[in-house]
């Protein structure tokens, strides 16, 4: 009976094991980590088989459910059309992830990065998973720039955190203050897949302290003033760029200060983005601030705040050139 008993213990433990390991990634910070799902969802771009330029968003929402959108043009960015887009969903089983479009016009398949299939022509397609990088990414800071976190530690940052080398979105602010200014950021999302909305890797970069330029996991939606490019509760960006989450994005920000005289404002404050080489506002007039902000609008110089939620998102090179 003890023979006996100590093989249920071994079958038992080997049971919850199997049960551990094939517990799905709810949040992940490394792409070796971030199990199949990952490795299906993103980007693809392709041609028809009338050489018409197509692309599609593959988004993951856990367990081995996707949300497509087939854009004609190709990507956003490149001349993909949101607003012409084709939705479907899929399932991976099996090892191959079927999609289904919502008319029923679609089919398509996806298998080692590359997803194929028919649209309501009956033309064929062919696409290849992609990963984009923006042209600023690694872009040195010039002379004369003031370094805000280069890698090696976080002290420029009031209650500045590291996590694999990066900083921490984790409500910290820059010890230095600034007015006019160009600025440039890099920031990674985390892969929350089973998340939505507001709780999928959220951030935001407050220019000042008053003015955020949010930051999310909004791949594959249609870009609202609160996701990612949007600023706050203003204005959503042009186009939505961003890229699925784990890989490094870009905003690059050129901001004017507002103009006081007597305590009253004679011109608003001014802000031009752009999310991984891409313009999405462009000399934007800002309404005041926006929420979350911490100081009052004046124009007195404010440090760089990037929000918390958790420590979703992780920053690196970041530098600021002041005007002149």
């Amino acid at each position: 009976m003890r023979r006996l008993a100590i093989g249920w213990s071994i079958v038992f433990a080997a049971s919850a094991f199997l049960l551990q390991a094939q517990e799905p990634v709810k949040v992940a910070t490394d792409p070796e980590k971030a199990g199949p799902d990952y490795a299906v969802q993103g980007e693809y771009v392709g041609e028809t088989a009338d050489k018409a330029k197509l692309g599609a968003e593959v988004i993951a929402k856990g367990n081995g459910s996707f949300v497509v959108n087939f854009l004609p043009g190709g990507l956003r960015g490149e001349g993909g059309d949101y607003a012409k887009r084709v939705e479907g969903t899929a399932k991976t089983e099996d090892g191959k992830t079927n999609i289904t479009t919502k008319d029923g016009k679609w089919t398509g398949s996806i298998a080692s990065g590359k997803l194929t299939g028919k649209n309501a022509e009956g033309q064929s397609f062919a696409l290849e998973k992609t990963i984009r990088k923006s042209k600023t990414l690694g872009e040195k800071p010039p002379a004369g720039a003031v370094v805000l976190f280069d890698g090696k530690d976080a002290s420029e940052w009031k209650n500045g955190k590291l996590i694999d080398g990066n900083l921490a979105g984790s409500d910290v602010a820059s010890l230095k203050t600034f007015k006019d200014h160009k600025l440039h950021l890099e920031f990674r999302l985390s892969y929350m897949p089973f998340q939505s909305g507001q709780g999928r890797s959220n951030s935001g970069v407050y220019v000042q302290h008053r003015y955020e330029v949010q930051v999310l996991d909004s791949f594959g939606l249609k870009g609202a003033n609160n996701e990612c490019g949007g600023v706050y509760s203003q204005k959503e960006p042009s186009v939505n760029m961003c890229y699925p989450p784990l890989q490094w994005q870009t905003y690059d920000i050129e901001f004017k200060a507002p103009r006081f005289a007597d305590g009253k404002k004679t011109s608003p404050a001014v802000l031009s983005v752009w999310h991984n080489d891409v313009q999405i506002h462009d000399k934007l007039e800002l309404k005041g601030l926006t929420g979350g902000a911490a100081l009052k609008d004046d124009d007195a110089p404010g440090p760089y705040f990037l929000q918390g939620h958790g420590g979703q998102v992780q920053y690196r090179n970041i530098w600021v050139v002041e005007a002149k």
